[in-house]
């Protein structure tokens, strides 16, 4: 990550209630101005996602959607409108960044990502924060975390469950997405919200949450709040609100980070 010596003053009133807060402070600002995040998937997870981080100022934004705008998306994906519908999500996300947020790079990717092209895609990011609909890819993704040693942070959502979990596989004790799910998902199919149903508001607290623990990433030895909770899973329940953590081992046995597959930190 390079970190800018100074936030620009012209910049400044509108990170104002941000720099405020000693655990962010102006260095932590000024750190997120610096990040990369590549946020794979604009729909449930990632629309909402990116409205947070771009909003605090993530300096640069890859976003990765194969996909295109349907009405059915319009009451959880909030970065669309009825006059997006049928135009691809990538492209209309990057255009709403640049009416956001200006002073923001923002590139879109309107590919679907695997395992060939995972590598290439988060290559330079600080940050991946996958909220891709399917195990294949998302383990694809983490694999290709694992390998270029970049955080990566997973979000889900489903009926009125949600789940946020980071994973640094590339360390030594630390858990990869692979360990939880192990190799058995790396498959296509997988239940799907048209069929389960969703609620709106569930998808926005998820990706909201996500959001906020992207930033605690990013700001890793830079502030107070930069606790990046490696191997917890945050369980969101909405129908008796609340939530849960459990810590994930470590799998030694893991194909993609256990013993011998990636060097010490």
């Amino acid at each position: 990550m390079t970190i800018p010596p100074a936030i620009p003053p012209e910049r400044l009133p509108r990170f104002a209630r941000h720099i405020v807060l000693p655990e962010i402070g102006g260095a932590g600002q000024a750190a997120l101005a610096g990040s990369h995040v590549v946020l794979i998937g604009l729909g449930g997870i990632g629309s909402p996602a990116l409205q947070y981080l771009a909003a605090a100022g993530i300096g640069k934004l890859t976003l990765v959607d194969d996909d295109r705008v349907d009405e059915s998306n319009l009451q959880r994906q909030t970065i669309f409108t009825a006059h997006d519908v049928g135009a691809l999500k990538a492209e209309r996300g990057e255009a709403w960044v640049e009416a956001f947020d200006p002073a923001l790079e923002v590139r879109a990717l309107a590919l679907r990502i695997d395992a060939a092209n995972a590598g290439e895609i988060i290559a330079g990011a600080d940050l991946v924060l996958d909220g891709c609909d399917n195990f294949a890819t998302r383990l694809a993704v983490s694999d290709a975390c694992v390998a270029a040693r970049i955080p990566l942070l997973s979000a889900a959502v489903g009926r009125f469950q949600g789940q946020v979990g980071a994973f640094a596989g590339h360390l030594p004790d630390q858990p990869c997405y692979r360990c939880f799910v192990g190799d058995a998902f790396d498959a296509e199919d997988c239940d799907t919200c048209a069929d389960d149903g969703m609620l709106g508001a569930m998808a926005g607290w998820t990706a909201t949450f996500a959001a906020m623990q992207a930033i605690r990433v990013l700001l890793a030895g830079v502030s107070t709040l930069g606790d990046p909770q490696w191997g917890k899973l945050h369980l969101l329940d909405g129908l008796q609100p609340g939530m849960r953590t459990m810590r994930l081992p470590k799998d030694p046995a893991c194909r993609a980070c256990g013993a011998g597959t990636a060097p010490p930190a």
